[in-house]
């Protein structure tokens, strides 16, 4: 059995990534169609090692007959024409934040969620969580099975690499220009991000939070548990791919250091290395590329009665967007086909 795959924004980092996964983890697919805004028409994109596709236009395509789209675009473009897909019968994954609070919309991390999958998919539209909420999501979830979540506090390092690759470039040329003592401009950014961190990730809401911090808050508290206290500060750092969380947890309950990292494993999606005393911890230069979330630096936080603080790392190009994405449809073919849901 087999499907047709459209990767909407395929010349973008996280619609290249799919086109990469797809490959790597020889998804069924019969057909696999490359879309894109009309200045990209004609481009060339790899799919696998070995094959190279060719860009359609977006505006021009016909989704009838295709059987999972993968959006990779911003909530505009999605707003338009995912509805169109889903129309022509189509199943939309989409990795934009439009879609993501609305009703009757899964918000899915496979691991954590994905019995959501067998209740609700009268839309047609699977909403990819943002790249922090799906690393937190995997570090909570073991340990709120272990002892209830009453309240968390975390900061982000977030890369470059999640704003695109605009901004990866802005950080490699203010690098440049800093070491032959040039001046360069922010463009992408609202402060040089070279050598800085920017503690500003979208638009600042009247309450003073960013829309990337309400967006974690909210998206967590739908995929994990809509009880939990959260709250965020999100910063930019000089860093290409990889993203990072600093995370202190409040429980009900008593949990151990040690019982946090039992509950871990890959088939959770989540591993830990916490060797501190050997430098035992995992950076973002050390994740990128990598399918595992990882978590490092368990410890007891001794300001509050059952209290741990841990560090997680993930490649947010990977399991915070395209490798997610993907299980999402994998998960659905596993779950769906058996019974007609999915039909090819």
């Amino acid at each position: 059995m087999s499907y047709k795959i459209a990767v909407v924004g395929a010349t973008g980092n996280v619609g290249r990534e799919v086109l990469n996964i797809l490959a790597e983890r020889n998804f069924p697919a019969s057909q696999i169609v490359a879309l894109a805004s009309e200045s990209s028409r004609g481009k060339e994109v790899s799919y696998g090692d070995d094959k190279v596709l060719k860009v359609e236009t977006l505006v021009r395509y016909d989704f009838a007959g295709t059987d999972f789209a993968f959006f990779c675009v911003g909530s505009t473009i999605s707003k338009e024409y995912a509805p169109k897909a889903t129309a022509a019968g189509t199943i939309v994954i989409d990795n934009s934040s439009h879609f993501r609070l609305e009703p009757g919309v899964p918000l899915v991390v496979p691991e954590v969620n994905a019995s959501t999958l067998e209740k609700d998919l009268r839309k047609n539209i699977i909403a990819n969580a943002n790249c922090i909420a799906i690393p937190l999501c995997l570090a909570l979830k073991p340990l709120h099975d272990i002892a209830p979540i009453k309240r968390v506090v975390i900061s982000t390092y977030q890369s470059v690499s999640g704003a695109g690759q605009k901004p990866m470039d802005e950080l490699f040329n203010q690098t440049k220009a800093i070491f032959v003592n040039k001046d360069q401009t922010p463009q992408e950014f609202t402060k040089p991000i070279a050598f800085n961190v920017i503690p500003h990730i979208d638009n600042f809401n009247r309450d003073g939070t960013t829309g990337e911090e309400e967006k974690i808050i909210m998206e967590t508290r739908k995929i994990l548990d809509s009880s939990l206290k959260i709250t965020a500060t999100c910063v930019r750092v000089p860093v290409f791919i990889g993203h990072a969380i600093s995370a202190t947890i409040e429980f009900k309950s008593d949990i151990t250091p040690q019982q946090a990292r039992d509950s871990y494993g890959i088939e959770k999606g989540i591993v830990t290395l916490d060797r501190p005393e050997e430098d035992g911890y995992v950076t973002p230069i050390e994740i990128a590329g990598e399918d595992m979330v990882a978590v490092s630096r368990i410890r007891r936080d001794p300001t509050v009665k059952h209290g741990l603080s841990l560090w997680i790392v993930g490649d947010n190009l990977r399991k915070g967007a395209a490798l997610n994405a993907v299980q999402i449809a994998e998960t659905l073919i596993n779950q769906h086909v058996a019974k007609g849901v999915i039909k090819h």
